[in-house]
């Protein structure tokens, strides 16, 4: 059966001591899907090679390698260095394909290896020639690489440079070329320190990823990359879970492989089988330690370093090995006889020097069964002149007469709350009664508070809670209802039936529906009355005042006698005075009838008309003083 199926995978946190741990990696229902991909019917030799190729880096079987091979011969073309690239490289990656290589063919990817090829050129050739194995001169290739990396500075250029040079010998001097996986580590966009990639998107970082490890692997040398950069990358790659061309699909089945299998860096991911929850009934916590391609890491040691209860922080466990288990790791964490709760457990994988994120942090949830015990009821005099009975109700059970409390008496009820496995007192987050009226349908809710023997007391005085009620007497259903995210067993039992009596019934028996879509009261909106106008007298005055320099002015005229000697009545003075005294008028208007909008609309044509008149008078004026 297909484990993907059985298993319900969730990612665990890391603290910030301990770095990252993968968020997104190849699930194996997602690996299907990149297989299915690579698996689609191929029309050429390009999408032959991502098909073969990207399938043998998966591990998954190619089908009909003689037809395969059959389908390479058929669409070679000797004279294309490309055409011979793809068929190399899959004939390579099926069993019992020979291509035939003659001179020409040699020659033709020999005159490749230039300083004036491209890099893409480059890269295909020597990719050819060693697949064909046939010789080449290394260093001659290191020198071309260097010389096209200052022509072509880009990432996919750098790349397939890194790529090239790990299919050169080791004597070569690699190390240049080498030095080049750090500079485009520099070049890497840090996403908000969980994904790390290059702008020029997912081919690009995946196929950077698959060329560092394969050149870093070759000359045996650890890659400048830090481990949290390392799962960045991780990130980064396997967040995207469709793909958009073969291509693309082919770079991430590249980078799963080389993640998968170096020399220096294998991130680790692990994860829960099933739930994170153990009980009595399920005492053994599994989890699977895989790679990115959910491949188990069988050779590993999984160890509890520590685990504490999240509530008290006391250390419950310590250096507790897990056992595998049908490549599940096990811990039966219920021999440590932990209370219910929640538990921080630090889990290490050690081994191999290789795993990077091996140190992860989890919680554990211990689940556990309830049951009610010391269920008493009873109803109390206020004034003691009748003695309290009280009944005990065994859970689940419900009591056979009912309760009946009038203003007069508080109902009581006190019981215990018990772990059916332990037989330790329980405190759950949420206890509740509810008071459920039969006729009615309202219910009211009361919480339970445990006292410092953990023994849960609910009182109810049914004089000071008529309002929690609207004062409806009649019968009521207590129910009890207990629950915790650590239960298996949440409870909701009907106790037993009360009648209760309130004197002052304020409402009727039967609660009426409340209609919504009823017209509301109009709403009468007073407004402020204006306040009382200044007597006639002050504003007769204050218009004099407003008025007197005018007035002075016409009184000097003529005392003094106006000099109107220079005055002209040509046309452009007479409008330039006559629009003046429309704009002074439209300010009186604009006070009495108009809004501004009018007033600017108006201001604007006279203001028009008493500038060009002004305009041509003041021209006239200056004509008259150059004649005299």
């Amino acid at each position: 059966m297909d484990r993907s199926t059985l298993l319900g995978f969730f990612l665990l946190a890391l603290t910030g001591v301990q770095g990252l741990t993968p968020s997104h990696f190849l699930s194996l229902s997602d690996v299907a899907r990149l297989q299915n991909l690579l698996s689609q019917q191929y029309t050429d030799l390009k999408s032959s090679y991502y098909s073969v190729v990207g399938l043998t880096k998966l591990g998954a079987t190619v089908p009909d390698h003689k037809d395969v091979c059959q389908f390479v011969k058929s669409q070679l073309d000797s004279t294309s260095v490309e055409s011979l690239f793809f068929a190399a490289e899959t004939s390579q990656a099926i069993s019992g394909c020979e291509l035939p290589v003659s001179n020409e063919t040699r020659d033709i990817l020999l005159a490749a290896v230039s300083e004036d090829s491209t890099m893409s050129q480059i890269h295909q050739a020597v990719s050819a020639l060693s697949s064909l194995g046939l010789p080449l001169a290394s260093q001659e290739v290191v020198g071309a690489l260097s010389s096209r990396i200052n022509k072509e500075d880009n990432v996919m250029a750098i790349t397939l440079a890194l790529l090239t040079a790990s299919r050169l010998s080791q004597q070569a001097e690699l190390g240049g070329i080498l030095e080049e996986i750090e500079d485009l580590t520099a070049r890497l966009d840090d996403l908000g320190g969980t994904y790390l990639q290059f702008e020029e998107g997912l081919e690009a970082t995946a196929m950077f990823v698959t060329a560092a490890y394969s050149l870093s692997d070759h000359v045996d040398m650890e890659p400048p990359l830090k481990e949290d950069q390392v799962i960045q990358l991780v990130n980064s790659i396997f967040s995207k879970k469709s793909w958009d061309s073969l291509a693309e699909a082919f770079s991430v089945a590249s980078a799963a492989a080389a993640l998968s299998n170096n020399h220096f860096h294998v991130p680790v991911v692990v994860s829960a089988q099933g739930s994170s929850t153990v009980s009595h009934s399920q005492p053994t916590l599994q989890l699977l330690v895989t790679d990115v391609m959910s491949q188990p890491l069988a050779s590993a040691n999984v160890i509890v370093e520590s685990a504490y209860a999240v509530a008290s922080k006391s250390v419950v466990l310590s250096k507790a090995p897990f056992t595998l288990n049908d490549g599940v790791f096990e811990l039966n964490f219920m021999s440590s006889q932990p209370a219910s709760g929640y538990y921080q457990f630090t889990v290490a994988v050690t081994r191999d020097t290789r795993l990077v994120a091996n140190h992860v942090e989890l919680k554990v949830k211990v689940s556990t069964e309830v049951v009610v015990t010391n269920m008493d009821l009873s109803v109390v005099d206020k004034d003691q002149s009748i003695g309290t009975k009280t009944t005990r109700v065994d859970y689940p059970s419900k009591a056979k007469n009912a309760f009946t409390a009038d203003s007069h008496q508080n109902f009581a009820m006190s019981f215990q709350l018990v772990d059916v496995n332990t037989g330790v007192e329980l405190t759950p987050h949420q206890t509740f009664v509810r008071l459920h009226n039969q006729k009615t349908g309202q219910e009211v809710v009361f919480v339970a508070e445990p006292d410092s023997k953990n023994l849960y007391k609910f009182e109810l005085d049914t004089a000071e809670r008529k309002s929690e009620f609207d004062s409806i007497s009649g019968t009521y259903s207590l129910y009890l209802i207990v629950g915790d995210a650590t239960l298996e067993n949440p409870i909701l039992w009907n106790v037993a039936d009360v009648v209760l009596k309130f004197v002052d019934e304020e409402a009727p028996a039967t609660v009426q529906p409340k209609t919504l879509y009823v017209p509301k009261p109009e709403i009468q909106h007073l407004f402020r009355e204006p306040e009382k106008k200044p007597p006639t007298v002050v504003s007769n005055t204050f218009t004099a005042l407003i008025l007197s320099p005018f007035l002075l002015l016409l009184i000097l005229w003529f005392k003094l006698g106006a000099n109107l000697s220079n005055f002209s009545f040509s046309p452009s003075i007479l409008l330039f005075h006559a629009g003046h005294a429309a704009m002074l008028g439209l300010m009186y208007v604009y006070w009495t009838h108009l809004n501004m909008f009018q007033t600017l609309k108006y201001l604007a044509i006279i203001g028009g008309v008493t500038f060009l008149a002004g305009n041509r008078m003041l021209a006239q004026k200056a004509v008259k003083r150059t004649q005299k």
